[in-house]
């Protein structure tokens, strides 16, 4: 999401495709056709739970729709899982030196198949420590394999997770119920990865929403006290309604039409990266979800971006915030304003001029790494202190 001119935003952090939702100064003719709407849908639910309102065939028709609904959404989650094992694990001209990758699936905490990789340094190396990686929304671990490799060259293992509805893992495809699902399951990834590595010392990264979900997470005593640390590209922590009545019906719609996409918005693309070839790369990739927001998914956005917000002094986990001044899908100053609040001893803060929003992905990827990983270093070393 963006805030900015006369819209609301609502992007993916991820695509670079945003759909305007609602505009900020709404027109008395807008709020009529609103609480039309919204009347419309309360009478459709008020009559569907009258059992005197429905015909007997009525119920059966609904229930074919549902299954059909449901069968297509599983026939897509097996299309996206076969394309998801597709994606290469090692890069074409990379000297992999012994180092191992593969992919599994994990039970998440509702019993959902969670599509999972990791890379692991040379067998017989000292595995330093452990990043587990959150993607961010309508994007996929996949694209993560530059970073991986980089990663465990220097001897950190890797483990990355695709969210529910997104890449390999079950869910309608860009839709998320709720981002604390995320967090749950990530939270089973994490007891996999100590179960696996007793004794390592473990790291999250989060990217834009993914950025948002790892800061909330580390605010749970539970799962701070297991981290020796946390990254942030690009957070998506400051998102706001452009106008107040936003705030009002998002909820209200998330119950009522929660998988509803906004088809008939305009989209416009913002650019989240100067490097043609990975914006190319991107648009082209079939895990990538680009189509228009889902209400649920966007109201999630709205939800966890406040509850950051009102507790920023309580972050106390070692972090270091990376952002572009240029990032026009996430605030650059929300990151500033966290690194001043937060109560956090080991804090660190890297603004790079000119910068996009997927900085991972950007010409200069490679320092970008280089400071998550010197980061990662230096945060090993006062530990050991």
């Amino acid at each position: 999401m963006e805030m900015g001119g006369d819209e609301m935003m609502m992007t993916s952090g991820a695509t670079g495709r945003i759909v305007p939702v609602f505009r900020s100064v709404m027109s008395r003719r807008a709020l009529l056709r609103l609480a039309v709407a919204l009347h419309s849908l309360f009478l459709l639910v008020g009559r569907r739970r009258r059992p005197d309102a429905a015909s007997p065939a009525e119920p059966g028709r609904l229930g074919k729709a549902r299954s059909r609904r449901r069968a297509a959404e599983e026939e897509d989650v097996r299309r996206r899982r076969a394309l998801a094992e597709e994606v290469p694990m090692v890069e074409d001209d990379a000297d992999v030196d012994g180092r191992t990758c593969g992919t599994f699936v994990i039970a998440g905490a509702r019993r959902n198949a969670l599509f999972c990789r990791v890379w692991a340094p040379a067998a017989g190396a000292e595995t330093r420590g452990i990043l587990l990686i959150v993607h961010g929304l309508n994007e996929h671990s996949g694209r993560y394999l530059h970073f991986a490799e980089q990663l465990t060259s220097c001897g950190f293992g890797v483990y990355a997770m695709d969210w529910i509805g997104h890449g390999g893992s079950d869910g309608l495809h860009g839709y998320v119920p709720s981002l604390d699902y995320v967090i749950e399951d990530m939270e089973v990834l994490l007891d996999k990865i100590m179960l696996e590595n007793p004794d390592v010392p473990c790291f999250l990264l989060g990217h834009s929403t993914g950025g948002a979900v790892v800061l909330k997470a580390s605010l749970y005593a539970h799962i701070r006290t297991r981290l020796e640390g946390i990254i942030l590209t690009s957070p998506a922590v400051r998102v706001k309604p452009a106008h107040p009545i936003v705030g009002a019906v998002a909820p209200i719609f998330s119950l009522i039409a929660p998988k509803f996409q906004f088809k008939g918005a305009n989209k416009r693309g913002i650019p989240v990266s100067r490097d043609p070839a990975a914006l190319l790369a991107k648009y082209s990739d079939p895990l990538v979800y680009t189509g228009p927001i889902r209400v649920r998914t966007g109201h999630e956005i709205l939800r966890i971006s406040s509850y950051l917000l009102h507790n920023l002094k309580k972050v106390t986990v070692p972090f270091v915030v990376l952002h572009g001044t240029a990032d026009r899908v996430t605030d650059p100053l929300a990151s500033q304003e966290l690194y001043t609040e937060a109560a956090s001893r080991h804090k660190d803060l890297r603004l790079y001029e000119g910068f996009l929003h997927d900085l991972l992905f950007e010409p200069e990827r490679d320092e970008i790494a280089a400071d998550i990983i010197g980061w990662m270093d230096r945060t090993l070393g006062l530990q050991a202190v």
